[in-house]
């Protein structure tokens, strides 16, 4: 069953001069736009701020994994086009914080190499093993706390508690300040979307440093008293070829960009996503109802190539180069279109369709390629995977409530999380659950 609510009118451009993937309109519904640009160029010079957008499936392959010539280093003041606005923003962090270093994305091999050897110990196979049935029961214990009402609002009420409460456990961090925490982290990651004013801008550095002084003193007990926890191996493990700890300020870029962005905000955009496809694909809902063991891999995988929660990332030319036949000059800033990559025609048959019988689902580039791959991403992958089985286990049936969503997205252009999702259902009795395998498995009973 579907209710059409009022949605935000999406943007259908025709002509390469028609797209303008900066204007916050277009981030409602981008694919159009990466349509045009795929066709008609796949590697872009956009006018207006200068970038160069890579569309297709093929030459961002290329882009990804050759470090050589494009690297992830921004070229000195690159990334910001305004330095006095730059400069006063660096001021403030001076003043009141501490002004952040470049995160593992913003670092070349060896420098990236090495720190992240530290970050891949919390995201090793082993102990994401550890933590399943942990994952498991956070997605059943939240899907059950509002099962009885026939509704709720999706994005709040699981998909952001669900990878925020497994983080807060690798960290040791307190549940009861999980929406501080995302008040600050959605601060930071609108500034990240380069929509904002300068006004804006300074808003989201202030809360980016009350972060920080939430942290703070976190850092300094673990180094006096070390536990077991993923933060505390940050604050005091020595990174061998740097000789040393990380520093304050490398630990907060770390904890804002890598742990929390990377680690919660990724994921509960994915859960958000993939409900919302489900609810508009109803034959493919009960495709994946009929042999959940079968299909829900597989669903996982096109929610994130369909709709993926990173849509771009950039690259700078560390030397005059070209790409699909297009000169690009060394320092130029490209921007890699992984969501218009992840819906190239050339690679994915009727690629906007949510086919949970597609063979090549995996090969999509939603978490990255090359050295750069998502360390989190297996993680990502077993909280999607339990957040959707906690679903096709407790829910019978679900629509958008009527009247209530628009589906509007965050203004962003690298991230994409739609902001609310209200939807009511029909529950199932609660049965028993399975294992990944499909087999019943005891240990995660709540």
């Amino acid at each position: 069953m579907t209710t059409a609510d009022s949605t935000v009118d999406p943007i259908h451009p025709t002509r390469l001069e028609e797209v303008n993937l900066l204007d916050p309109a277009v981030q409602n519904c981008p694919f159009h736009s990466y349509e045009v640009l795929r066709k008609a160029a796949p590697v872009w010079h956009d006018p207006r701020s200068g970038f160069y957008f890579v569309s297709r499936y093929d030459l961002l392959r290329e882009l990804l994994i050759d470090t050589k010539r494009f690297s992830n280093v921004p070229p000195p003041g690159q990334f910001y086009v305004n330095p006095e606005r730059t400069a006063r923003i660096r001021a403030l962090y001076e003043e009141k914080g501490w002004v952040p270093t470049p995160s593992l994305v913003l670092r070349d091999d060896p420098n990236h190499k090495q720190l992240r050897r530290l970050l891949e110990k919390a995201f090793r196979a082993g102990r994401i093993k550890e933590m399943d049935p942990h994952v498991a029961e956070i997605s059943y214990q939240l899907i059950d706390g509002f099962i009885g009402e026939g509704k709720c609002e999706w994005v709040r009420q699981f998909a952001v508690p669900l990878p925020l409460m497994v983080i807060f456990r690798q960290v040791g961090a307190r549940t009861e300040d999980m929406w501080k925490v995302k008040a600050w982290t959605d601060a930071w990651v609108r500034r990240l979307g380069m929509m904002q004013t300068e006004e804006e801008e300074r808003w989201s550095t202030e809360m980016e440093i009350e972060m920080q002084h939430y942290f703070q003193p976190i850092f300094e007990r673990l180094r006096k008293e070390p536990d077991a926890t993923l933060l505390s191996d940050l604050v005091n493990t020595v990174i061998p070829e740097w000789g040393r700890t990380l520093t304050d300020a490398e630990l907060h870029a770390e904890m804002m960009a890598d742990i929390f962005v990377g680690g919660s905000e990724t994921t509960a955009n994915s859960l958000a996503a993939g409900v919302k496809m489900l609810i508009e694909n109803p034959g493919v809902w009960r495709q994946l109802k009929s042999d959940p063991d079968k299909y829900l891999r597989n669903f996982v995988e096109e929610v994130v190539r369909l709709d993926g929660p990173v849509q771009f990332l950039l690259r700078y030319a560390a030397e005059d180069t070209e790409l699909g036949g297009v000169k690009i000059p060394k320092d130029a800033t490209l921007l890699a279109a992984y969501g218009a990559a992840n819906r190239d025609e050339s690679h994915f048959a009727c690629p906007d369709k949510l086919d949970l019988d597609r063979s090549n689902s995996g090969s999509h580039l939603g978490y990255g390629s090359g050295i750069h791959h998502c360390l989190g991403a297996p993680l990502a992958r077993r909280e999607l995977y339990w957040g959707f089985k906690a679903l096709v286990d407790r829910i019978e049936d679900m629509w958008f409530e009527p009247g209530r969503n628009d589906f509007a997205h965050m203004p962003s252009l690298l991230l994409r999380s739609i902001k609310e999702l209200h939807i009511e259902f029909t529950a199932k009795g609660h049965g028993e659950r399975g294992a990944p395998d499909g087999t019943p498995n005891g240990e995660h009973s709540i």
